[in-house]
């Protein structure tokens, strides 16, 4: 009697299915990189048929065409009509800002898998319900300041960058830093996201300088190269994680070679988490994954790890919450916890674009 006493137990963890809700872009300049978050979230949930620590979960993809105000209107249809209990995305930077608010109103976890870990929202806003699991847009790019100004001793660098949040805010932290360290930033140009030229700009840009700094994202990398190699300059070039990303550099050419960037994930990392993820998106979507895949598919490990805490009893909202914010993990990008503010403590691999194997 005392055994069927405790019978209901396991049946709580047969409960309702956890309503994952999904931001994406389908369409627009940002779209390659809401593919690519999509085979993150797909391979995570196909590799663990759709269970997570015990409960099935049902995924519901809304496209936010990487615009703030559809982000908003698609945040609240997620919450509202699909009643989600938890939310992966978006993918940029100025989408997260527009649902901050509404977040922290309907108290429904968000995940952000990209660098959508704004910094405003990181270090001003601190919002229990808002979680990295990928850094800030300034994180990578401070590091890859420090190795610009410590390691190679530049002292002069012009920028150019999408003049929109994710380019502006990784921009300024490779700026503090370069100039932290003796630096100088001595230009900064800011084409829109739409740009539907970069030949000018290119042509704007000082070139009694040691070195160019680029921030671009979307499609928008493969265009800049290609401006730059037209125009014939030859001078180093450093980026933001989304520069060369393994996303866009399959279909770059001889212009991507020696570029340096930095970011939170390197595809070589030798790793056995980092192998089996890579074979696993290879085999599944026959393309080499990057920093949207893996920082989507670490936004689901980061789920799980924190159902695991609590049995898969996501019901309890405030521990559901209190284990997200005690999540612990070593995935494909190596291992990570969150600090106070929710922002995340990972490794940076600085990265430079050489050809191997005729790859």
């Amino acid at each position: 009697t005392f055994f069927a006493a405790l019978a209901p137990a396991p049946a709580f963890a047969q409960g309702e299915t956890l309503r994952l809700g999904f931001l994406t872009v389908r369409t627009g300049p940002l779209a390659a990189g809401g593919k690519q978050m999509e085979d993150g979230i797909n391979l995570l949930l196909k590799e663990r048929n759709n269970t997570l620590a015990g409960r099935k979960v049902e995924i519901f993809f809304a496209d936010t065409a990487g615009q703030p105000a559809q982000a908003k209107a698609k945040t609240q249809e997620l919450i509202e009509r699909d009643k989600v209990h938890v939310i992966i995305g978006p993918l940029a930077t100025f989408e997260a800002l527009a649902i901050d608010e509404y977040i922290l109103q309907a108290k429904v976890p968000l995940i952000t898998p990209t660098s959508a870990a704004q910094n405003d929202l990181a270090q001003q806003k601190k919002s229990d319900y808002v979680l990295h699991a990928a850094g800030t847009a300034a994180q990578p790019m401070q590091v890859l300041a420090n190795f610009a100004a410590k390691k190679l001793g530049y002292k002069r660098i012009a920028m150019i960058a999408d003049d929109f949040t994710y380019g502006h805010e990784g921009a300024a932290g490779f700026h503090r830093v370069f100039e932290d360290n003796g630096g100088k930033i001595v230009q900064k140009l800011w084409p829109a996201l739409n740009a539907p030229d970069y030949g000018s700009f290119v042509g704007q840009l000082k070139t009694n300088v040691d070195a160019i700094y680029a921030g671009f994202a979307g499609s928008n990398p493969l265009r800049f190269l290609r401006a730059y190699k037209e125009f014939g300059l030859k001078l180093p070039l450093f980026g933001n994680p989304t520069l060369v990303d393994e996303g866009v550099l399959k279909n770059m050419g001889d212009e991507a070679i020696g570029v340096y960037s930095a970011t939170w994930y390197a595809t070589d990392q030798n790793t056995p988490e980092n192998k089996r993820f890579v074979e696993g998106i290879q085999r599944e979507y026959k393309v080499t994954p990057g920093f949207y895949t893996a920082g989507t598919y670490t936004a689901g490990l980061f789920l799980e790890e924190a159902l695991k805490t609590i049995k898969g009893k996501f019901e309890d909202k405030a521990e559901f919450l209190k284990a997200l914010h005690s999540v612990k993990l070593n995935g494909p990008m190596g291992p990570m916890h969150v600090d106070e503010y929710g922002k995340p403590v990972l490794n940076i691999y600085i990265r430079k674009v050489e050809r191997k194997d005729g790859q």
